[in-house]
């Protein structure tokens, strides 16, 4: 546990004016995406959304995280989710139309990547030894909220991998005592919900093996196991 906040440290010391311009840019790309989608935004949001995972692979993982065990592990996971977003700008696959189903909940997760730093402080902690919004799972929460706005067309790969993600999360936030990650468990959740409900039963003459009511109750039934697994972790961390 010493090593990972040491690690935090050092990342956030060095990169803290990097981490800042990325924000900013974020920030300005999701509001230009959700009010003017125009094309070029569409293609800008994505070559940041390569550039944000691509920095969290070499300059979080592979530099300034290489005192950890499996940073290169790490390193190439993330690298492989930023391959994604080149493939899809290759191809167009995720066309950011918007739905209008979900902005209440994408706006909620959007302001949880904020919510990161205050935990922290809140805990006590202090700068640079706190949790940033250019961090891991505070990227993997605003890519869940950003994805919520547009859940027409999706890559339902990236999502079953930051999913994945959150489930390690998980595992962090109970044995470093890391409260902070449970927020992108608490996100996860729902956001895995609401895009397979979305991709597999909003068509009601759509024909599905097995039928439509039963994948709905699978979906369900892992989400609820998921949050009862998340409450489990919670109670060991904080009264065991």
């Amino acid at each position: 546990m010493e090593t990972f906040w040491r690690t935090i440290a050092y990342y956030n010391a060095s990169t803290w004016a990097g981490q800042l311009i990325l924000i900013l840019v974020g920030i300005c790309l999701t509001v230009l995406l959700v009010r003017r989608p125009a094309p070029w935004v569409k293609w800008a949001m994505k070559v940041y959304l390569a550039a944000i995972y691509l920095w969290v692979a070499v300059v979080y993982y592979f530099v300034c995280c290489r005192e950890r065990d499996y940073n290169e592990v790490m390193a190439l996971y993330w690298a492989l989710l930023a391959a994604i977003w080149v493939w899809d700008l290759a191809t167009g696959y995720t066309t950011f139309e918007r739905s209008r189903k979900y902005d209440l909940v994408a706006c909620v997760l959007l302001t949880m990547s904020f919510v990161y730093p205050l935990i922290s402080l809140a805990r006590g902690l202090t700068f640079p030894m706190v949790t940033s919004p250019v961090m891991p799972c505070s990227v993997s929460v605003f890519t869940i909220g950003l994805l919520l706005f547009f859940v027409r067309r999706v890559n339902l790969f990236l999502v079953l991998l930051l999913c994945h993600w959150a489930l390690i999360g998980l595992t962090k936030a109970g044995s470093f005592h890391i409260p902070e990650d449970f927020v992108l468990v608490a996100t996860a959740i729902p956001g895995l919900y609401l895009f397979f409900k979305e991709r597999y039963l909003t068509d009601p003459y759509r024909a599905t093996k097995p039928d439509a009511k039963y994948i709905n109750a699978l979906l369900i039934a892992v989400c609820i196991g998921l949050a009862t697994l998340l409450l489990v972790t919670m109670a060991n961390a904080f009264f065991l």
